[in-house]
């Protein structure tokens, strides 16, 4: 091991799960349920806007665009900032902003305000989901990694039932800017006590900060310690390197990983925002009423938090790469049953299949795959960047939506939505890599001599390429 290292990587990934890491979990996990409860609680919200005459489909297409446009700043920003001045600065600010911001946006004066302050919103959101896991992922060891993130995605993803829950008590009698009030005030609650969560050491030591790395793991491991020896650490420094740019995620073995990112946002981000948070509105469309269409999306969403559940499991003991690819299929088959379900119980029924589907996919990509392409160095950079190009794809998606909907109705939106499933199978399955089950520092493309420093610098421990 190089003079000096701290060997975060090694001395974090030995230590037995405690308090500690309940903590951290607990800490993230509030953020990133008020970030997914903020997010999804604009389809109760855009169906009682249109049913009160204060929006229309139209304005209803430039709120979810701006709150993408929002999400992509935050998801860009997140990995420069995160990389840059560590995680802990990224996601006490993403949690100031859109916790202000949705205050802001309680007292919109017009739908005009309200989407101005969604964009706002917007940026505090998108860093947030890049930063949470991508946190969870650097503190847990990588035997209990799976289920941890998965554990996050399911805490996060119960806001989709949550919010629509929520929704369907509060806004036919209280109105819609309650559900604004509740997440802003819950966001400033949790960045007042996330302030005492540490920085991650595997970052402190990528950028030299050996003394506060050493100082932050000593404590983490004297906490640790009280219940009992710990093992010793295998060998597994990360490097201390030179600021990166963003070329380093596109050159060796980083451009197939950055590709395969992206796609996988892309279309999951897509189907998120261009099927699942248009269902109230969809179904208010054709006659249902606002509390109908609540209801049913209700127990629809019910799908978010199984479906994160049942990702703790498989991806640990089946593998990211086949549940992404078996998933994906899956959804594309319920994706087109669900148009033609002759009842309003298998309605129900299929959908709340389509959404679990959808979540197991988001609690393997989101909370585990992508962070898990990227080394330290660039992880926050890579995770923002692959964000960043779902939420740039998924700006155009609910300008198209309503075009798509009133010429081909629901059929149509799944059509598309199942093509770009389909090429996230296909890419994950002929260029994705298997990351399950192994620490972060293995994961290190190997590269050939004379690439850049950033991905050259240490000793890969894994054959994976």
């Amino acid at each position: 091991m190089p003079e000096g290292a701290v060997n975060s990587g090694g001395r974090l990934d030995r230590l037995p799960i405690s308090p500690f890491h309940y903590r951290v979990l607990g800490l993230v996990s509030a953020g990133m349920f008020l970030d997914a409860f903020e997010i999804y609680l604009a389809g109760g919200v855009l169906a009682a806007l249109v049913k009160s005459g204060w929006s229309d489909l139209a304005y209803n297409g430039w709120f979810i665009s701006i709150t993408f446009a929002g999400m992509m700043v935050g998801a860009w920003c997140a990995g420069i900032f995160g990389d840059r001045f560590g995680r802990r600065f990224s996601y006490q600010l993403n949690l100031l902003i859109f916790g202000s911001a949705s205050l802001a946006g309680a007292a919109a004066p017009s739908i005009g305000w309200l989407i101005a302050a969604r964009f706002v919103m917007g940026v505090g959101l998108g860093a947030e989901i890049v930063v949470g896991y991508v946190t969870l992922s650097e503190f847990v060891p990588p035997l209990q990694r799976g289920r941890w993130g998965s554990a996050l995605s399911a805490i996060t993803n119960s806001a989709l039932f949550v919010s629509a829950f929520a929704g369907l008590l509060i806004i036919p009698q209280f109105g819609w800017r309650w559900m604004f009030v509740i997440t802003g005030v819950g966001a400033l609650i949790v960045w007042y006590l996330r302030r005492a969560l540490p920085e991650s050491p595997r970052w402190l030591e990528s950028k030299g900060h050996t003394e506060e790395a050493e100082k932050v793991l000593g404590a983490i491991e004297a906490e640790v310690a009280r219940r009992g020896p710990l093992r010793p650490a295998a060998e597994q420094p990360t490097p201390v390197l030179p600021q990166q740019s963003i070329k380093a995620l596109f050159e060796g073995g980083m451009l197939s990983r950055t590709i395969v990112g992206s796609l996988i946002l892309i279309a999951l981000n897509t189907v998120i925002y261009g099927f699942v948070a248009w269902v109230p509105t969809f179904l208010v469309k054709q006659g249902m009423s606002v509390v109908s269409s609540l209801g049913f999306t209700t127990l629809m969403s019910l799908g978010g938090p199984v479906g994160a559940l049942a990702g703790m499991w498989l991806g640990d003991h089946v593998g990211r790469k086949p549940v992404l690819v078996g998933f994906s299929l899956a959804t594309i088959v319920l994706g087109f049953i669900y148009p033609f379900a002759p009842s309003e119980a298998l309605l129900s029924l299929v959908g709340f299949a389509l959404v679990t589907c959808v979540y197991v996919m988001v609690a393997v990509a989101w909370a585990l795959y992508v962070p898990e392409l990227f080394p330290t160095e660039i992880r926050m950079r890579g995770a923002g960047f692959c964000n960043t190009m779902g939420r740039l794809m998924t700006i155009v998606t609910p300008q198209v939506v309503p075009v798509i909907f009133v010429r081909a109705g629901v059929i149509g939106v799944v059509s598309m939505l199942a093509a770009l499933l389909l090429i996230q199978a296909i890419a994950v399955a002929f260029f994705g890599i298997e990351t399950r089950q192994q620490s972060l520092e293995a994961l290190r493309p190997r590269q050939p001599e004379g690439e850049p420093i950033a991905l050259d610098a240490a000793v890969p421990r894994s054959p994976q390429t």
